[in-house]
């Protein structure tokens, strides 16, 4: 569906909304899903009052949304059809104060054996509009044979 979708802003708007309404959770960021290929996915959010905290940064946990967006959607595209997959944990960093657009950026290898239970780590990195990393992650994603 992005393949056809993702070569517009429009398309690229309607696309992360069906998402969002498949997992109604990831809408609280109101996230753009800028590029979605096997191995990476690139989500795009905005500063908004209703994610910031008391600091006026953008909110610890909408990071983490962001993040396991990201790394959600690039596993979902990396495995083949005949797994399925589920976040297993979840290891972040703050790492600067968090302000205005933020872009996170999803990579996860290729699986190496589709006939066996196994864990994948998708690495996430969160970055403002400096192109400064604010925040990372290490998701654990449990995939499975169907």
């Amino acid at each position: 569906m992005f393949r056809k979708l993702g070569g517009s802003a429009p398309g690229r708007w309607l696309f992360s909304r069906i998402i969002c309404f498949r997992a109604p959770y990831f809408g609280s960021i109101s996230p753009r899903i800028e590029a979605l290929e096997p191995g990476r996915c690139v989500v795009r959010l905005r500063q908004r009052r209703r994610i910031q905290n008391h600091i006026g940064t953008v909110h610890a946990i909408a990071m983490c949304n962001a993040a396991e967006l990201a790394g959600g959607m690039a596993t979902e595209v990396t495995i083949p059809a005949s797994m399925r997959w589920i976040p297993k944990g979840m290891s972040v960093r703050y790492r600067k104060k968090a302000l205005g657009v933020l872009t996170a950026t999803a990579r996860i290898e290729a699986i190496a054996d589709a006939a066996t239970a196994q864990d994948l780590h998708a690495i996430v990195e969160v970055r403002d509009r400096a192109d400064e990393i604010v925040f990372d992650a290490d998701i654990t994603m449990w995939v499975t044979p169907r």
